[in-house]
């Protein structure tokens, strides 16, 4: 079954550079982006950090000024292009990140015309807008939860030119859960696609494969089954006990200068203990709220930091008490070995 083909209207106005990654990321799981269009005036100091985004993702810019004071034009342009690009043909849905509820009649629009309407903007837009659109995002939300895991991966990243297997492992488990048959399984051709779509610089060649397939085999928690269909991949439970990730973490800690410790390398340590760790398997989404679970580690500001509460460590395990012999009452002794009664026939 082909992809879906969607356009990407942004407007700078509205949405802030550093939503590109997030918003590239979700929009990766619906369908395949052909049309990449920022629209705003580039020439504003707020949109100044947007210069450097437009290079690294290909998105190309829609140069619009403001003709008169106090109006906005980049909303024309937008709707405008939106209109040429429904009326090509050559997309089958589009995604508006804007948190501007004058792009309500716009999704509207477009919903009319059987297109797919993707919504992305911050918490602050208005609900016309986001009841307009079929799928809506909150990307102050998103980032907040994604931040912890660039900050994870981030002490990886600068210590090794490729990403470390256990990241790499950790991103394949994700896709399957989110994207995957009833979040345990997925078509290795679909796997293989989504990776490369999301990390355009994965290449199994870095790590020494020349088959996807056999890439995969060397991670624990995959099993891949070969049928007459093709090639599936599916995900093995492999749980570590919640105990046993505490008295590491401790562990851990404890041996830290103050005590504390960055939250990316921290899961690094733990993974060089426990390489099949992964926090998905504890219902969780974020490192920081399985360290929540824990009384004595505290995650700093920002969940970048964790620190160890040395007054809320939790008891250590109590020895086993040995019940005291018990002893018998001696009969007095009469001198005389008692004699045992004959029993009748």
């Amino acid at each position: 079954m082909d992809e879906k083909k969607f356009a990407l209207l942004i407007d700078s106005d509205n949405v802030s550079s550093k939503y590109i990654k997030i918003i590239l990321a979700e929009l990766a799981k619906y369908g395949n982006v052909t049309y990449k269009r920022l629209y705003g005036d580039l020439t504003k100091p707020t949109n100044k950090s947007w210069k450097d985004a437009l290079l690294s993702h290909s998105i190309i810019p829609i140069q619009q000024y403001n003709y008169t004071t106090g109006k906005n034009s980049t909303d024309s342009a937008m709707i405008i292009d939106a209109m040429d690009i429904l009326y090509s043909g050559h997309v089958d849905g589009f995604c508006l990140a804007t948190s501007d509820s004058d792009f309500t009649r716009l999704a509207m629009r477009l919903r009319e015309s059987g297109m797919t309407v993707i919504g992305m903007g911050e918490q602050k837009t208005p609900e016309a807008f986001r009841e307009s659109c079929e799928r809506f995002f909150y990307l102050d939300l998103l980032a907040d939860a994604s931040s912890e895991e660039h900050a994870e991966e981030k002490v990886q990243i600068e210590e090794e030119p490729i990403t470390p297997l256990p990241a790499i492992e950790a991103i394949i488990r994700k896709i399957i859960i989110e994207n995957g048959t009833d979040g345990t399984s997925m078509d290795l051709g679909e796997l293989g696609s989504r990776i490369t779509k999301t990390y355009s610089s994965f290449d199994i060649r870095n790590y020494g494969y020349n088959k996807f397939s056999k890439f995969l085999e060397q991670f624990h928690s995959i099993r891949l089954e070969s049928t007459s269909a093709g090639v599936t991949a599916h995900l093995q439970e492999v749980e570590i006990p919640l105990e046993l990730i505490e008295h590491e973490i401790i562990r851990i800690l404890k041996e830290e200068p103050k005590n504390t410790i960055n939250l990316g390398k921290l899961n690094q340590m733990l993974t060089k203990t426990y390489p099949d760790f992964n926090i998905h398997n504890y219902g969780y989404s974020r490192f920081s709220k399985l360290l929540s679970e824990f009384t004595a580690v505290k995650v700093g500001a920002l969940a970048r930091s964790v620190t160890l509460d040395l007054k809320a460590l939790p008891p250590e395990p109590a020895k086993p008490v040995k019940a005291p012999k018990t002893t018998r009452a001696k009969r007095p002794s009469s001198g005389k070995r008692p004699q045992r009664k004959k029993t009748s026939e």
